[in-house]
């Protein structure tokens, strides 16, 4: 990557990140362009260069969001922490992302989320998957996720709670659940403990 190439990723990314920031704390729909541009230390003309409107660039920002938040995952489940540790840190995350984003933001996310053949949709499928059920046979090597349930059987759930949460009526009830439905979820799959 050349200079010039370098420092256009770096504007992109900060307008990104600014961009990310605002439409956590007060929703897409309540930030502009221009309010962007201002925290960004860029111009509009620039935003409109680099995303040419608003809606591409809400996309963008959930596909920045999306990619940053399974970098984290990734780095925490290639750790060698034990398999609790992994799953404690992982509700605490799912705590604080819900905690902290705006309810627009989230319903767009959402709404991203149950389109078809969708950014979110493509890295579930490619890499989210493969990554959970290499950390479900981990669980299962160190004794803390029940061996009598099979990889079938947690991908069968997966997709029961992916699905369900793909409605569309339901993206803002689901919100205030996070924390529980993560618990249920992995706590669930570590079966009955002595």
């Amino acid at each position: 990557m050349d200079g010039f190439e370098r420092r256009r990723k770096q504007k992109s990314d900060t307008i990104l990140n600014t961009a990310l920031k605002m439409f956590m704390e007060n929703g897409i729909k309540e930030v502009s362009v221009s309010e962007i541009a201002e925290k960004a230390n860029v111009s509009q003309v620039t935003i409109y260069n680099y995303f040419k409107s608003k809606d591409n660039l809400a996309r963008q920002v959930l596909i920045y969001y999306v990619d940053r938040i399974w970098s984290e995952y990734e780095e925490l489940l290639g750790t060698n922490i034990a398999f609790p540790e992994k799953i404690e840190q992982i509700i605490f995350d799912k705590k604080e992302v819900a905690s902290h984003i705006h309810e627009d933001f989230y319903t767009y996310l959402m709404k991203e989320y149950t389109s078809e053949g969708n950014y979110i949709e493509r890295l579930y499928n490619e890499k989210a998957l493969p990554t959970f059920i290499q950390l479900f046979e981990e669980g299962k090597r160190q004794g803390f996720v029940d061996p009598s349930i099979s990889n079938e059987a947690i991908l069968f759930f997966i997709q029961m709670f992916k699905e369900y949460l793909q409605r569309d009526a339901l993206s803002k009830s689901i919100l205030p659940l996070t924390e529980e439905l993560t618990k249920l979820f992995f706590y669930g799959i570590m079966g009955k403990r002595d």
